[in-house]
């Protein structure tokens, strides 16, 4: 390793001794024991730096982080001649995080952001057909996931008690919980949503959707963002539909009864940019109708383009 100092030509014998004649010589020249002396306290110099305090970001600690989907089957509402309602259960999110005091003048914001990775959104019409609820750039691949912000306040998913903001500076720990919840509650035609017909047609739902849920520590004063928690996620529904039954009597949950329980994963997964970013899943999605024979046929375009 180079020291930085200069080395004396060893073969010029008039340079004085480093040590008085009197003593005997070193296994080394006092050159290589001056460079491991300054070598090795370097390398104490190092380990002290390295044994400062954290920063904010490696500091931000999870107390308790909780993940359930409502023990409870999807609920049914035939209450109107027009659509079909359902209620899923709830998905419910909750963590506690402590934050070290913050030194500088600057803000962070802790919270939830959630991004759709898959939907399967299906209403059969028997022979007719069916409606199908997409998202073109996720159904094509273009994008890993897409933001399931509000549409507000991206990239969070919501302002209440879904996020936390801390302004700095700050003399003491803060310790705070954030919580969300989701669940799915539409309207689906009992008739063809093309048709200028009102009888009821409608024979089945299918529903899948995965979702990516991750707590999020960001300084908005530096951009830089901390994920703390990452949960997986998913909703699944079957519905039968017996439209010639009376109204309050059509409609069956087959599957499942109860959700499979989310997971908190012990390894954070990234964040995608299109996570992060506008279009939010309800802006971008797409209602089409895909007759048994026929093209393809736009019902409701996206509110974002």
């Amino acid at each position: 390793m180079d020291i930085g100092l200069e080395r004396p030509d060893e073969g010029d014998l008039r340079l004085p001794p480093c040590r008085p004649r009197s003593m005997p010589a070193p296994p080394q020249d006092c050159w290589s024991v001056l460079g491991i002396v300054l070598v090795l306290g370097a390398m104490g110099c190092i380990q002290s730096i390295s044994c400062k305090a954290k920063g904010i970001r490696e500091s931000i600690s999870v107390v308790d982080v909780k993940a359930s989907i409502d023990p409870v089957p999807t609920n049914i509402d035939e209450s109107s001649s027009v659509v079909l309602r359902y209620r899923t259960p709830h998905f419910r999110a909750s963590a506690q995080v402590l934050m070290p005091p913050i030194l500088k003048k600057e803000t962070w914001i802790v919270g939830w952001i959630q991004a759709c990775n898959h939907m399967e959104f299906y209403n059969y019409y028997g022979e007719h057909g069916m409606s199908s609820w997409e998202l073109p750039d996720l159904l094509e691949g273009k994008i890993q996931a897409i933001s399931d912000s509000d549409g507000v306040n991206y990239p969070w998913y919501g302002n209440t008690t879904e996020t936390c903001t801390i302004i700095g500076p700050t003399k003491k720990e803060a310790k705070f919980s954030v919580s969300m919840n989701d669940n799915f509650y539409p309207s689906v035609t009992w008739a063809v949503p093309v048709s200028e017909s009102s009888v009821a047609k409608l024979t089945h739902i299918h529903r899948d959707q995965s979702f990516t849920t991750w707590l999020v520590a960001t300084n908005t004063t530096t951009s830089e963002m901390v994920t703390l928690q990452t949960i997986k996620w998913r909703m699944k529904l079957g519905i039968e539909v017996t439209p010639c039954k009376p109204l309050g009597q059509r409609a069956k949950l087959r599957e499942p009864s109860a959700q499979e329980q989310p997971q908190i994963l012990n390894k954070n997964e990234p964040i995608p940019t299109s996570a992060l970013v506008k279009p939010n899943a309800n802006d971008a999605q797409v209602l089409m109708w895909r007759p048994t024979d026929g093209p393809p046929l736009v019902v409701i375009p996206p509110k974002y383009r």
